[in-house]
């Protein structure tokens, strides 16, 4: 099926000078409609046939004319298989089966993909928030940073050139880490760097000129200890994991096409994360180096081998509320969901703080049971996020199920789309990066067609219905790039 079909009624009229494709092979002969499905009433315009010749709406929702049931807030929806109702095109497309939408194209080629961006603005204000940020973070880290050296006389910069030779090679790894578990749809590289940078410069520098400010004013008054205990144990869980947090708000409001749900909070989280914890790890290898290698050894070993995964963790808890808010249609697990996650990332963090900064040395003697104990919640975690990750599979097949009915996708596609190793099988054989492309426009639209579903059900909009029909469109024109470099 390399062509969109269009017909004779009920389809978007060609601009002039450009000439009709003729229909696809068991698409209606003068229709843009597929053959109906099997159990499904073949009814005007290729819809299953409700009362008074109208397809039949979702439900709640009031039937309209020319086969359309009415959506919310004014939105005309088409039925689809299983009661899935689809949205009508946005501006500019063509309608076509089950509400496809099409751009215009010359006959005998294959469409080119209209990009549609609705939250173009949207994307850009928060590219703008984002550098801003990342510069006042950076220019904060760069301000400290030379503080330190000055008040050491310039031993903390080789210092410190020690600590980044121990800090950011480890990356390597753990940056691999959550790349692979997000099999099914993984983010775009360009997000997670935006992430890491995030984590690196604008959150760490924020958090450091917060929590300076915090010690000195308690240590002024109460003394250096209760200083050192209220910015380690208060200052700096509330606010690491709210500039950290700031990170995930940030894809989850202005990237929103790019944040489906669970999953991809944990990786954003993830990413910013590491990218703090790579920074900190700088100045705490710094300042062991200073003691001794012994020492310095030491504090690797915690911080790089054991411990390398409780930031992530804490900030996973952020991650996790606004995944359920991206997936619920509900307002007050929208609101109540990212507050109750960060809080529940400090209130880790807290604890994990409190103990060895209250008991000093005496902490010796618990601290292979506290740190076995951590060690054990860590994989339980990572054993949620495979759960999860498996769970967005089988989300990505359900919606992909009736694309094969209707013929947009074969069997074997479905089967590349949901296979965990279908962009390494695409990688290593003739598909190459274009069948990642297929593999990802798949994955986008289930995800597209899922939320949408979701809204509707709340009686709520969503810009990813907007995206169902030119994530079609790009489907089949990736078919047909696929189909011209396929082995004879």
């Amino acid at each position: 099926m390399g062509q969109p079909p269009h017909g004779q009624q009920g389809h978007g009229q060609a601009p002039q000078g450009y000439a009709h494709a003729q229909p696809a092979q068991g698409y209606g002969q003068g229709h843009a409609y597929p053959q109906g499905p099997q159990g499904y009433a073949q009814g005007p315009q290729g819809y299953a046939q409700g009362p008074q010749g109208y397809a039949q709406g979702p439900q709640g929702y009031a039937q309209g004319p020319q086969g359309y049931a009415q959506g919310p807030q004014g939105h005309a929806y088409s039925q689809g298989p299983q009661g899935h109702a689809y949205p009508l095109a946005p501006q500019g497309y063509a309608r076509g089966q089950q509400g496809h939408a099409y751009a215009h194209h010359h006959a005998g080629y294959p469409a080119a993909v209209r990009r549609f961006d609705p939250d173009r603005r949207l994307r850009i204000a928060g590219l703008w928030l984002w550098a801003i940020g990342l510069t006042a973070g950076a220019v904060l880290n760069v301000l400290f940073t030379l503080l330190g050296v000055i008040e050491s006389g310039g031993s903390m910069l080789s210092a410190m050139l020690v600590g980044a030779l121990f800090a950011f090679p480890p990356l390597v790894l753990y940056l691999f880490v959550p790349m692979i578990i997000d099999r099914y749809d993984p983010e775009p590289w360009w997000c997670l760097l935006m992430a890491f940078l995030w984590g690196a410069l604008a959150a760490t520098g924020f958090s450091i000129l917060i929590n300076t400010g915090v010690h000195i004013g308690v240590s002024s008054n109460f003394g250096e200890p209760a200083g050192e205990l209220v910015s380690a144990s208060v200052s700096a869980p509330f606010a690491e994991e709210l500039f950290k947090g700031l990170g995930v708000f940030g894809f989850f409001y202005f990237l929103r096409r790019e944040f489906d749900g669970i999953v991809d909070g944990i990786i954003y989280a993830t990413f910013c994360a590491l990218g703090f914890a790579a920074v900190e790890n700088v100045l705490y290898y710094a300042r062991a180096s200073m003691q001794g290698s012994d020492v310095l050894a030491g504090t690797f070993v915690l911080r790089g081998v054991f411990t390398p995964w409780l930031h992530p963790l804490f900030t996973s808890m952020t991650g996790i509320g606004f995944g359920l808010a991206r997936e619920s249609s509900k307002t007050w697990v929208r609101a109540a969901a990212p507050i109750g996650g960060y809080l529940l990332g400090v209130a880790l963090h807290a604890v994990w703080n409190f103990l060895p900064t209250a008991l000093g040395r005496a902490m010796g003697d618990i601290f292979m049971p506290w740190l076995l104990l951590w060690l054990c919640f860590v994989a339980s975690f990572f054993g949620i996020i495979v759960a999860l990750v498996i769970r967005k599979g089988w989300v990505i097949r359900d919606h992909l199920r009736d694309e094969v009915a209707l013929g947009m996708l074969t069997q074997d596609e479905l089967e590349l789309v949901c296979s965990p190793i279908g962009r390494l099988r695409c990688t290593l054989g003739w598909r190459g990066a274009t069948g990642r492309s297929f593999i990802r426009a798949g994955a986008r639209l289930a995800l597209s067609k899922w939320h949408t579903a979701r809204a509707l059900q709340g009686r709520n909009r969503t810009l990813s219905a907007d995206f169902i029909g030119p994530l079609r469109q790009e489907i089949a024109q990736l078919r047909q790039e696929l189909l011209a470099r396929a082995p004879r």
